[in-house]
């Protein structure tokens, strides 16, 4: 089962990140490159949570996220086409003294099936490669975004 633990620094502030991290509109894929419209569901959303349903090329995954503490961003995996158990990423966000914001991100992948223990596998070996990548472009592009407002 990888884990694996991500680390940037942002001139977003907490909230910015977390309203980038749970803006579920068209275009979501702007900011999260493996979340196509073409897998988003919203089943649900309050003030602070969202049950949600997002992928792309042929992954998908059901996420209870949980924002109720605005530092610590919790999406869990309640189901999917490939990941199970302890499946999901947490973010931690906390202020800089010099007014930017370091995010700490631990997404644990669970293989549910034979294709998900596979592809876990491979996560485990290249993961934080390419999570690193997707991560740091999530970071820019929510910060380009509240930079236009």
């Amino acid at each position: 089962m990888p884990t694996i633990r991500l680390h940037a620094t942002t001139t977003s502030t907490p909230e910015q990140f977390v309203n980038g991290l749970t803006d579920f509109g068209p275009g979501r894929a702007e900011l999260f490159g493996n979340s196509t419209d073409e897998y988003l569901v919203v089943h649900s959303r309050g003030d602070h949570d969202a049950d949600v349903t997002e992928g792309s090329a042929g992954i998908w995954e059901r996420l209870h996220y949980d924002w109720s503490d605005p530092n610590h961003v919790v999406l869990t995996t309640t189901d999917s086409n490939m990941w199970g158990g302890r499946s999901g990423h947490t973010y931690d966000l906390t202020p800089q003294p010099d007014g930017t914001t370091a995010i700490d991100v631990t997404v644990v992948r669970e293989g549910k099936n034979l294709k998900g223990r596979a592809l876990g596998v491979v996560v485990g070996i290249v993961g934080k490669r390419l999570l690193a990548k997707a991560f740091a472009n999530t970071v820019k592009a929510i910060e380009a975004r509240n930079t236009k407002g």
